[in-house]
Order: structure tokens, then C-alpha cells, then sequence
């Protein structure tokens, strides 16, 4: 078994799940030091109310802190006690959170090699799908004494530590466990602590390059898994070398859900234009087919722009496309296919009345520009042709509210009217400041309307029908 120096197995209890808000209620240290254990432990004053909820759940009232000391009181002892240790926690990401939140505010700064004890069970059992604590506690025999204050809890991820010492191969164990330590390689113009704070969960993060300039962004369900990401494997692949190289600033924005993290992706990539992003970019020429009724009286495809007409609203729209070749190839590719008439359609001019296209010479059409097939049957296998291209008019009288809630019960509201996102609220105060600044015709964007159709079909958000009292102007006071 590989020797991993001091370990310090750390547990805290808090007032809330927030560590940029929330405070340290215990904290409770099993240190093992050259076959040495110490067991330490303390309450601490948060400074703030324990909520009644919280209190029910960990057995510490506002009335056992009262009298405890604060953090900034404990801080120095506390730095000490985890200096050069492996820093081995449950949910490791939530106390060490807490705690570099904690001391950062004391003037202090906390860096440890940190083990998640949650992800050691998972890369050694891959097998089983829980692996919290309680569940632990029956798989491995644990002996807990008591549950949800500090020490105790500590004091089982030693136990922890124990079985899977004694009970896994010395050789798994060990693998596993640097992998887990593996720390990304950093870029260069990055402080070393900042990738620490990134989260583990839906969000869009930006990097930007020297003066600023926009590099590169992407979205995740998984933000800090995704970031780091790009710094493991820069060895390996060229643009995430190159990426890593040119990385001056991080910024990330977390959303409840998928679609808010899609949403805010595409429209930061079209307002930013990203050097490194190739995808999603604001298109110039947007448009479509729409099926009219020509001087002939019967239905063609004619070529129509975003910019001459609401998408949103109009009728018999199929595309969509980035340009005018690409629409025009998407429709004799769908010519060919379902062997309509080119002359018929417009693609295709002819010098002489009744003269056969091209494509009925080669056995390709049915015969529509010769009378061999009526109009109204090649419009009608028109119609079906075009079925999987068609445009959905927007199905609702006015703007609509996309209620999107998230793992820990945070909602987004993302405003949509005419399948264009006018922004995501999360207060009625935002809802109707998005309502104030909303253009009086916002662009039609290709992505957006792809996203959001996919993000209803799936039912992966709720519809609120939004009235004309939630669009009224803010109240200026």
C-alpha cells in the first residue's frame, strides 16, 4: 500500500448548502499522522441564524453556538492542523468549498490535495449505483456514531478508509486513488486556485485570451468536469494545446437546467464571436422556403430571409438555412430524391414552353414540366417532400414563460415569444425589465429554435402562459 503521508479525514456541518453564503456551524478532523490518530473537534459560531430545518437535522441549535468561536477565531489552528495533509471528505467539493470560502474571508488562503470519498467508491465500484454516506455505512459494516454532526461523520470515512484498505488489492486501490489526485495542467496566465470554485453543474464558462479578447464558449451539465477537461487533455490534442496556451481569464455561469445552459451558449457565441468557435455563429442570411401561390396558381418554394419577414409567424415556412446556395442545394438534393420536376420548383429556366427539364430526360422526374403529371399531384408530393423541413408557427397568442428547475431546486424562466429568447428571468422584477428592454421585433435565431423544440418535445421544461400584467412596465420605484 502506497504511503500517503498525514490524512486528514474532515467533515463540517453549515446552515445551508451555499459556501458563499452559508456558514460553518462544526467541524470535526480525524488526523492520521505516522500511525498516530487525533480526533478533534468544534462548534463554531456562524454569525448568522441556524435555520429550523438545519437545526432538526444536525441537533445544533443557535443556542450551542452562541458561545463557540467564530471561524476567524479557529482560523490559524485549523490551517495548521490541515497543512500538508490529504484533505479526504465526502462530497469533498462542499467542505473544501466551505472552507476556502471561510478562510478566504479571514485573509487566509487553504491549498490541499483534495479526495473525494464519494468518487473513490464510485471508481472502485462502478457497479453500484449509490454511494452516499448511510449507503456506505450498510455496504462496508461502518460502526456510525451518530449521524450529521461533524466528528461522527469524520469519523466513518476512516473506518472507510480502513475496509477499503484492507478490502481492495493494494495495486486497484492505489491507481485508483491517483487518479483521483491527478490535478489538470494548468495554463500558464491562470492563478493556481482558479479553477477551484468551478462548480459541478449546468452552466455555460468563457476563457478569454490577452486584453480580453473572447477565446472560446462552451456549455455542460457538468461545468467543472467539462473545464478541467480541456486542461487534461491538452497533451493529447493539438486545439485544447493550443487553447491552454492562449488563456488569460475564466468566467463561468451556471443555469438550472440543459436548456438554459444551450440557450446562453448560443447567444454569448453570436454577441461575442469567439475566436475558437466555428458553431453557432450569428447567421447573416438566414432563410427558408415558403410554399406561395405563383401567377400560374399553383404552389412554389420562393426563397425568403429572416429579415423580410417574422419566421416566428409565417405559414408554410421549411428550412432552415444560412445561406441562399445552401437552400438551394437542400432542395434539389429533395428534387432528386423524390424525383420532382426542377422547372416546376423555379431551380431550373428553360428557353422553350413545354420543353422537358433535365431530369425527366434521365428518367428523374415524373413529368410535371410536360403535362405527363398534373400540377396539383406533383404540389401535393411537393408538400409531403418538404414535411420533415417545416417550420412550427409559434403555437401561443403571446410570450411564454419556459420554467426550467434544477437538482437543487433553483428555476429559470427563459422568455420566448415567436421562438426567440428574450432572456431568462428568475424574479417577476427580471421578468418584466426583459419585457422593457425586448426589441419590438427580436431576430429569428436558427439555434434558438432548435433548441427550444427539442427542449418541449422532450418536456424538459413547463409552460407559463405570460399575461399582460407580467409584461407591464417595472415600477420605478
Amino acid at each position: 500500500m502506497a504511503h500517503y503521508g498525514k490524512l486528514v479525514f474532515i467533515d463540517l456541518e453549515t446552515t445551508g448548502a451555499n459556501p458563499t453564503f452559508d456558514r460553518i456551524t462544526e467541524i470535526g478532523i480525524v488526523e492520521v499522522d505516522a500511525g498516530q490518530v487525533t480526533r478533534w473537534s468544534t462548534l463554531v459560531n456562524p454569525e448568522m441564524p441556524i435555520p429550523s430545518f438545519i437545526q432538526s437535522l444536525t441537533g445544533i441549535t443557535n443556542a450551542m453556538v452562541q458561545q463557540a468561536p467564530t471561524f476567524d477565531m479557529l482560523a490559524e489552528g485549523l490551517l495548521a492542523r490541515l497543512e500538508g495533509g490529504l484533505f479526504i471528505a465526502h462530497n469533498a467539493r462542499f467542505d473544501y468549498g466551505f472552507l476556502r470560502n471561510a478562510f478566504k474571508q479571514t485573509g487566509h488562503s487553504l491549498r490541499c490535495q483534495v479526495l473525494c470519498t464519494v468518487k473513490l467508491s464510485r471508481k472502485l465500484f462502478p457497479d453500484e449505483a449509490r454511494h452516499n454516506l448511510d449507503t456506505l455505512i450498510t455496504r462496508h459494516n461502518l460502526a456510525p456514531d451518530g449521524r450529521h454532526r461533524a466528528l461522527a461523520d469524520a469519523d466513518l470515512l476512516w473506518q472507510l478508509w480502513n475496509r477499503l484498505t484492507a478490502g481492495i488489492p493494494p495495486e486497484t486501490f492505489n491507481q485508483a486513488v491517483q487518479l483521483l489526485l491527478q490535478r489538470p495542467s494548468m495554463p500558464a496566465h491562470l492563478a493556481p486556485d482558479a479553477l477551484d470554485d468551478i462548480p459541478d453543474r449546468p452552466g455555460v464558462y468563457l476563457f478569454y485570451g490577452e486584453k480580453d479578447i473572447p477565446l472560446y464558449v462552451g456549455k455542460s451539465i457538468h461545468l467543472r468536469q467539462r473545464v478541467l477537461s480541456h486542461f487534461n487533455a491538452d497533451h493529447r490534442l493539438y486545439k485544447d494545446m493550443r487553447l491552454s496556451h492562449q488563456i488569460h481569464r475564466l468566467e463561468w455561469r451556471e443555469t438550472a437546467g440543459e436548456t438554459g445552459a444551450l440557450l446562453l451558449e448560443a447567444q454569448l457565441i453570436k454577441d461575442l464571436q469567439p475566436i475558437h468557435n466555428r458553431v453557432l455563429r450569428r447567421q447573416r442570411e438566414l432563410c427558408a422556403w415558403q410554399l406561395r401561390v405563383t401567377g400560374a396558381g399553383h404552389l412554389q418554394p420562393v426563397l425568403t430571409y429572416a429579415s423580410e419577414q417574422d419566421f416566428g409567424r409565417a405559414d408554410r415556412l421549411y428550412g432552415l438555412f444560412s445561406s441562399r446556395r445552401k437552400a438551394e442545394s437542400a432542395l434539389r438534393e429533395l428534387a432528386e430524391s423524390h424525383q420532382l420536376c426542377l422547372v416546376t420548383l423555379g431551380l431550373e429556366s428553360r428557353t422553350q414552353s413545354h420543353k422537358p427539364c433535365f431530369a425527366y430526360q434521365l428518367h428523374r422526374c415524373h413529368g410535371a414540366c410536360v403535362g405527363d403529371e398534373a400540377i396539383a399531384l406533383h404540389q401535393a408530393r411537393l408538400e409531403a417532400a418538404l414535411t420533415g423541413l417545416r417550420i412550427k408557427t409559434w403555437p401561443y397568442a403571446a410570450a411564454v414563460g419556459l420554467i426550467e428547475t434544477g437538482a437543487d431546486g433553483r428555476q429559470d424562466m427563459h422568455v420566448i415569444h415567436n421562438w426567440c429568447c428574450l432572456g431568462t428571468a428568475r424574479s417577476e422584477q427580471d421578468l418584466r425589465a426583459l419585457f422593457n428592454e425586448a426589441p419590438s421585433r427580436p431576430a429569428f435565431d436558427m439555434d434558438t429554435y432548435r433548441i427550444l423544440i427539442r427542449a418541449l418535445a422532450r418536456r424538459q421544461v413547463k409552460v407559463r402562459v405570460l399575461t399582460e400584467s407580467d409584461m407591464l412596465a417595472a415600477d420605478p420605484a
